[in-house]
């Protein structure tokens, strides 16, 4: 995720592992696909509104993930709906189209995922070493952009063969991928995919979903709903005022410091994250 520390990332996924080599940015970096564990009882985000109502297709295959902006939990919150799908039984698959910044000693976001959830069925489809924008740090490394036409491709072509695949973007919804300004809102509506909004639990986060949601809208582009990604043990008066003015829109909450639990009690937070 672009523009964070390497004590932020840290922060939001919970933990650091052995670092990896990073693949080549033409390549995507494809993971083998295990069996899912035991189906339990199914539990999504709030779904998305009718095509009629946004003006595209609906695709019930793909769901984006995109934030209201950097640090959210984006990643924490795509592992929880990959364990959930993986509980159910579903062949799941998750897509990082653009990793950005990973330091010496991190975690990539897929490995979190898989760490988390237990799904292994993850592809990147390019990496950055600057804790930058997509666009910003292929320029910064000299390498070409993603080519998100590529990338819906790609994308779609998992989807005939899985039940879900969950798409983790970097950065809020309007970041920039290539110098030509596409975003990730632009694979969505590739995709007709609709898109879970994650945002944060402090003060700026009413404008900031707002604002989201509004593009969204007006690009008719589905809402999946929106979850705090880290909501703190103790929710000061800011944080308790956001809950209730979020509440027509929000679809769950995922508790601060979940990114460290094991994978067993991650589902058990993620299956109430989610029913919250």
């Amino acid at each position: 995720m672009p523009g964070l520390t390497s004590e932020e990332r840290s922060d939001e996924r919970g933990g650091k592992a052995t670092p990896q080599s990073a693949p080549p940015a033409s390549e995507p970096k494809v993971l083998p696909q295990s069996a899912p564990p035991a189906s339990e009882p199914k539990v999504l985000p709030q779904s998305a509104p009718p095509a009629s109502e946004q003006g595209n297709a609906v695709s019930v295959r793909i769901v984006i993930v995109s934030g209201s902006g950097t640090g959210v939990g984006k990643t924490i919150v795509t592992a929880a709906l990959a364990t959930l799908a993986a509980a159910r039984g579903e062949r799941v698959a998750v897509v990082k189209p653009v990793q950005t910044g990973v330091a010496d000693g991190e975690e990539p976001d897929l490995d979190v995922v898989r760490r988390l959830s237990g799904v292994t069925d993850l592809h990147e489809l390019a990496r950055f070493p600057d804790p930058l924008s997509p666009e910003a740090a292929a320029r910064t490394a000299g390498l070409p952009p993603l080519d998100m036409s590529h990338a819906a491709t790609y994308i779609a072509a998992l989807a005939d063969e899985r039940d879900q695949v969950i798409v983790e973007g970097a950065g809020g919804l309007l970041v920039r991928y290539d110098p030509e300004g596409a975003t990730i809102a632009d694979l969505a509506v590739k995709l007709g995919a609709p898109v879970l909004v994650v945002t944060a639990a402090g003060l700026g986060t009413l404008n900031h979903t707002a604002l989201t949601l509004e593009a969204l809208a007006v690009r008719g582009i589905a809402r999946a709903g929106v979850v705090i990604g880290s909501w703190p043990a103790s929710p000061g008066l800011a944080e308790r005022s956001n809950l209730t003015d979020l509440a027509d829109v929000l679809t769950g909450r995922m508790p601060e410091g979940a990114g460290r639990l094991a994978a067993d009690a991650f589902r058990a937070v993620a299956a109430s994250a989610f029913n919250a």
